[in-house]
């Protein structure tokens, strides 16, 4: 895929939504850092309904910290994975309080030694909360990027490098949320929606004639 195409299909993301974001509900930096640790291999949705009720009783490291692993568990049981990542908030929360005056950090490093915290989480942080042009190449994108022609890569972060290297510098920003929400509403795994995509010119995916009518 050359670059006018990319930055085409950049354009046509701004112009349908200029300001993207996640849709995971939050009001804080931390409140997001613990949405993310859950939404891995769940839904949004789940983790919103989860974390109204939670944040409600608990949402600053000092106050989940006090709920102990037992009690957060009956918080989040109905996400996927409930266990082992009601352990490594916990632990995380921990470390916040003793290490970082409860301060959620600003930079990978730090951010992926906080246990459930891997690269993928701390690009969503680093993006969403403190505005750096990093991307999160979650199941969605990485489709997105390979199935269109982006960005071809045989893992997420061969994905990302390439993005980083071939997103118009002007879309860098937002790019990580539009090609989220493309790949979560249009470009989805089985049966994309061929016919409602609004960058379909330009995608380079060799079945999607078979999906356009005519």
């Amino acid at each position: 895929m050359n670059t006018l195409k990319r930055t085409r299909i950049f354009e046509i993301f701004a112009t349908q939504n200029s300001t993207p974001t996640t849709e995971l509900v939050y009001s804080s930096v931390f409140e997001l850092l613990v949405a993310v640790i859950l939404s891995a291999q769940a839904t949004d949705v789940s983790v919103n309904k989860a974390t109204a009720g939670l944040f409600r009783i608990a949402n600053t490291p000092e106050a989940i910290y006090k709920l102990g692993v037992t009690r957060l568990k009956q918080w989040i049981k109905s996400i996927g994975l409930y266990n082992t990542k009601a352990e490594n908030i916990i632990k995380t929360c921990r470390i916040l309080v003793e290490e970082h005056d409860s301060v959620v950090p600003d930079n990978r490093e730090l951010l992926e030694k906080l246990p459930g915290v891997g690269r993928k989480t701390a690009n969503v942080i680093l993006n969403t909360a403190f505005g750096q042009p990093t991307i999160a190449v979650d199941t969605h994108i990485f489709r997105v990027a390979n199935r269109t022609g982006l960005a071809v890569g045989i893992n997420p972060l061969e994905v990302e490098k390439k993005l980083l290297r071939f997103v118009p510098v002007s879309y860098r920003q937002h790019a990580h949320h539009w090609l989220i929400l493309h790949g979560r509403y249009t470009c989805i795994a089985r049966n994309p929606k061929c016919a409602d995509c609004s960058i379909y010119d330009y995608c380079e995916w060799k079945e999607k004639s078979v999906n356009r009518p005519h």
